[in-house]
């Protein structure tokens, strides 16, 4: 009995409409995920975990009170700062990027931490200068966004610092970021890309080059691309066929499994099948609004609304990639792509969400 009562108290902190969006997104990425890895057995066990730890970690994440996570907002951006430093002065290079941390028992990605950080300590910071909010407050908010992104993008990882650019610039324009900032800050941007493009590093150059044209080099930098428009196209209106995709199954589309997902959901489920993955995101990013929209507090609204376009970016800049109209830059396909980490911090983002949804009556003042 007791057992039951607190099982009913900790799901009383679950959005059902929310959750069950989540939940068929996770089942129709099981089912590709057994496609893409060649119907591996362990694969699919493997995902299956990432997915339970994931969920677990949501529902922990729901039960904790918005003003808990408020006292949590500035430890843990600092935290992830000095990690991330740890990671600039004696992280691991694989693969030719520094972006791991080794802490003995185990090895963390700390870009990962500020995916959440990020907007967390940006909805602190306005929160607690909602009163007096002026000019200055967003130059020393953009000041906390540029520092961690600084540290991510000399890792090198671009696709992660752009990501975590785009949480913090949320925050920022639910803030209220006068229009004419904005405008300024893109007429900026746009003025400093030729001067930009001279530091970024020649594999990050290629890719940008292989966006304009992937034939220049159809076997390297352009193969990621063209064998992924390839699966894409051939699936038609209806797709293949689960298990069918002749660009998976005879080892032509690379990172099947992680980064290129979308590329053998498509070959496979056809335009109809994107058109209901796309519906499903679409439907998810909708209840993430409403529950911002709703939230009681600034910093709620801010952390919600932030966690939620956020979301929305990860699935736009993978499906863009993956289509030929954006860079590769190696974002994973929320909830679809294979990787614990990536899940749990997603999953982490949802259970925030939840906790702003059902711990609003408390919030109120």
């Amino acid at each position: 009995m007791r057992i039951r009562r607190w099982l009913l108290k900790v799901l009383s902190h679950i959005d059902a409409p929310l959750l069950l969006l989540l939940l068929t997104l996770m089942l129709m990425s099981l089912f590709v995920q057994y496609s893409a890895a060649s119907q591996s057995d362990a694969r699919l066990l493997s995902h299956g975990l990432n997915m339970l730890v994931a969920l677990g970690v949501m529902v922990l994440v729901a039960n904790i009170p918005p003003q808990y996570l408020l006292s949590l907002a500035l430890p843990l951006y600092v935290v992830g700062v000095l990690l991330l430093l740890g990671v600039a002065t004696a992280g691991e290079v694989v693969n030719g990027s520094r972006r791991w941390l080794d802490l003995g028992v185990t090895r963390i990605q700390p870009s990962e931490i500020m995916k959440i950080a990020m907007p967390l300590m940006l909805a602190w910071y306005f929160h607690h200068h909602e009163a007096t909010l002026r000019l200055k407050d967003y130059g020393i908010a953009a000041l906390l966004l540029a520092i961690p992104v600084a540290l991510v993008a000399k890792q090198p990882d671009l696709g992660t610092a752009l990501l975590i650019s785009a949480s913090g610039f949320y925050v920022l324009f639910f803030a209220g970021l006068p229009w004419r900032i904005m405008l300024g800050m893109l007429a900026a941007l746009a003025a400093s890309l030729p001067v930009a493009w001279h530091f970024l590093h020649d594999y990050q150059q290629k890719r940008v080059l292989t966006l304009i044209d992937p034939t220049q080099d159809p076997l390297g930098a352009g193969y990621h691309i063209i064998q992924s428009t390839i699966a894409m196209g051939s699936g038609g209106s209806f797709g293949k066929g689960w298990l069918q995709g002749t660009q998976t199954h005879l080892d032509f589309l690379p990172e099947r499994t992680t980064d290129f997902v979308f590329a053998v959901f498509s070959e496979e489920f056809g335009l109809l099948g994107n058109v209901l993955l796309l519906t499903l995101f679409l439907a998810i990013i909708v209840r993430g609004l409403m529950i911002a929209a709703s939230a009681p507090t600034l910093f709620a609204r801010l952390m919600a609304g932030s966690l939620t376009l956020a979301f929305f970016t990860y699935a736009f800049v993978n499906m863009g990639m993956v289509s030929g109209i954006l860079p590769v830059v190696g974002v994973p396909l929320p909830l679809v792509s294979y990787g614990g980490t990536a899940m749990v911090t997603v999953m982490l983002g949802f259970g925030i969400l939840m906790s702003v949804k059902t711990h609003r009556k408390l919030l109120k003042s």
